[in-house]
């Protein structure tokens, strides 16, 4: 955690920062340049570390956050939003930047305040996410289920494709991006399940199987459920498909848009589960267990977001950014452009700001 924070405070400054510039017209200069969202609301799981990385994030951006944790870990998360106040008021700041609700009936109070709060983000399951959207008029950005997935493709190297499921499944079980389901082609089935099935089951992985997965391997026979099942446990569900294309479907299908991963020697291939899976990160030949803010390089995250508006995949400084336009003048008016005395250049110029 102090290398996620200080790996944070060496991050540039996310505010100010000019992303577009360009002339309108002679002196009419038109710079984005981005910006706090305002007041966050963010509902997180019993983590106290998650406080800690999502107070960070929010004061980095320039951001006010209301923080919703566990009951389980609320004298844990008191002590540390009393912590984060104590140095933040040294440094000047006020109280009201970062405030701990204790409650479900202060969530219930703050999903009301939508001409106060500007974004709510719920870390948990679909249900949970679905069911903040339906009561707030805050826009919501959901951050759910980890139904990830990988695929071992033909052709492949078993070996790497061993190494990489027993990681994305067991390095750590109860995370959102342990893989849930396997899905094998069937021209390896018959010898990469018996490696990969002996190297989980040793990891104490109870598997579950299709028809086709049980011919090659002991194991439980997967039901419907199972495809759909994020198990945050040591269980995984497998299946062997016909083609990539089967792979990809049942992916697209059941997935939760996290993060899916493919373990194959052909470009062609990969550069196709790329482009087809419609998930937030996709992976090649490397663990799911990648799927994370701070390798991303962003010093920590709020959450992966499995949706596609404003931020995707895991959200750090940026997601908690916004931007406006900023337009410099020297007293022009629309009715000199709509009578010809001036003319529109849209010339690229410095990002540099006017001092």
């Amino acid at each position: 955690m102090i290398e996620e924070l200080q790996a944070l405070a060496a991050l540039p400054d996310p505010l100010g920062t000019v992303s577009n510039a360009l002339e309108l017209s002679e002196g009419l200069e038109l710079y984005r340049v981005s910006c706090p969202i305002g007041v966050i609301g963010v509902i997180f799981e019993s983590r106290p570390d998650a406080l800690i990385q999502i107070s960070a994030l929010c004061l980095k951006s320039g951001n006010a956050v209301l923080l919703k944790g566990g009951r389980e870990a609320l004298r844990t998360n008191e002590l540390l939003t009393s912590m984060i106040l104590r140095a933040s008021r040294k440094c000047g700041l006020p109280d009201g930047w970062c405030s701990l609700l204790h409650t479900r009936e202060d969530v219930q109070e703050m999903l009301k305040l939508h001409e106060l709060i500007d974004l709510i983000i719920p870390r948990g399951s679909n249900a949970f996410v679905r069911y903040i959207m339906q009561n707030s008029q805050i826009p919501v950005l959901g951050h759910a289920d980890g139904l990830c997935h990988v695929y071992v493709d033909e052709p492949c190297d078993l070996e790497t494709a061993v190494r990489v499921m027993v990681d994305s499944k067991t390095q750590n079980l109860s995370v959102c991006n342990a893989a849930e389901t396997l899905l094998v082609h069937a021209g390896v089935a018959e010898k990469f399940l018996p490696l990969v099935g002996r190297a989980l089951q040793e990891k104490g992985v109870e598997l579950r199987g299709d028809e086709k997965t049980q011919s090659f391997l002991d194991c439980k026979a997967a039901e419907q459920t199972d495809w759909e099942t994020e198990y945050l446990d040591a269980i995984l569900s497998i299946r062997v498909v016909n083609s990539l294309e089967e792979a990809i479907a049942h992916i697209n299908r059941y997935g939760s848009h996290h993060t899916d991963a493919i373990v194959s020697t052909d470009k062609e291939h990969v550069e196709r589960f790329m482009t087809e899976v419609d998930s937030a990160d996709v992976f090649a030949n490397c663990s799911t267990r990648f799927a994370d803010g701070y390798l991303f390089g962003l010093g920590a995250e709020v959450g992966i977001s499995t949706g596609k508006l404003h931020a995707r995949g895991p959200m750090g400084m940026e997601g908690l950014c916004t931007y406006k336009y900023r337009l410099y003048g020297n007293g022009q008016i629309l009715r000199e452009l709509n009578e010809g005395k001036i003319h529109l250049t849209h010339r690229p110029i410095s990002k540099e700001l006017p001092r």
